[in-house]
């Protein structure tokens, strides 16, 4: 049994290993301090690491395991954004080299659009760039292959109405989703089809639409990942007009106040 390959491929995992384990034992180090105290060699050794990471992990051959390769790089990317006190110091500026991996090694990988875009959208101010990834790994998907893929459309669309302001490739992104869930054999398929549909034809009727954008905003903060996001969600639904309510078993809705 020849296993060189698996050696080439266990190689720069235990490098990465030992990347992190550096970074954490160093992260405990620079934790016992304050934000204040935490210098600019402290920053700088913790970005070199970071970067290492990434450039071992953009060369890790998969031998056609490219789902493992992109679940390993999304458990690296969990813990570079999980780290808010760096984040704060040194932005997140590296979150669209670990997508363009995961697009481009597994495409169908469909939870991970959310921090994709949430971390690109809204953390390091790229939309465009968030929108391009979704783009690439869309070109690799159908409702067929991939049943909830609709989902990519969905948060393409948001950044495309809400971030970039391009209200006629949002239209077409809504619509598209709603295409692919009518294609799709997902169970929850055919809500989001007729609410992507219902966004589509408010955004041809009314370009500057607020129940759309509401819509929209509604979309973030479901799919939101931590507290900041959820307050940013809500703050601009009621700039809008709209009223989030919370019930007590948890279940959020948002109305407007034509509803009420």
């Amino acid at each position: 049994m020849n296993l060189f390959p698996i050696f080439k491929f266990l190689l720069p995992l235990s490098l990465l290993l030992g990347i992190g384990l550096f970074q954490r034992a160093n992260l405990t180090s620079i934790k016992g301090d304050s934000l204040e105290e935490i210098s600019e060699f402290d920053m700088q050794q913790q970005s070199e690491a970071s970067a290492l990471r990434f450039q071992l992990l953009s060369n890790l051959p998969d031998f056609g395991f490219s789902n493992l390769v992109s679940s390993w790089t999304f458990l690296n990317f969990l813990q570079y954004f999980g780290d808010s006190e760096m984040r704060e110091q040194t932005g997140y500026l590296l979150s669209p080299s670990f997508f363009e991996i995961i697009t481009d090694r597994d495409p169908g990988f469909i939870d991970s659009y959310i921090y994709l875009a949430n971390s690109i959208s809204m953390y390091a101010g790229q939309p465009r760039e968030s929108i391009r990834l979704m783009e690439q790994g869309l070109s690799e998907l159908s409702p067929e292959t991939v049943p909830r893929s609709y989902l990519v459309w969905r948060h393409k669309a948001t950044d495309e109405l809400l971030f970039v302001r391009d209200t006629q490739a949002a239209q077409i992104s809504y619509a598209t989703a709603a295409d692919w869930a009518e294609r799709s054999a997902d169970p929850d398929a055919a809500n989001i089809a007729a609410a992507s549909n219902q966004t589509a034809v408010f955004l041809a009727n009314e370009p500057n639409s607020k129940p759309a954008q509401i819509s929209a905003w509604s979309q973030v903060l479901l799919r939101a990942t931590d507290d900041t996001i959820r307050e940013a969600a809500i703050s601009n639904i009621e700039a809008l007009g709209g009223r989030v309510l919370l019930a007590e078993n948890g279940q959020v809705t948002v109305r407007y106040r034509s509803e009420e």
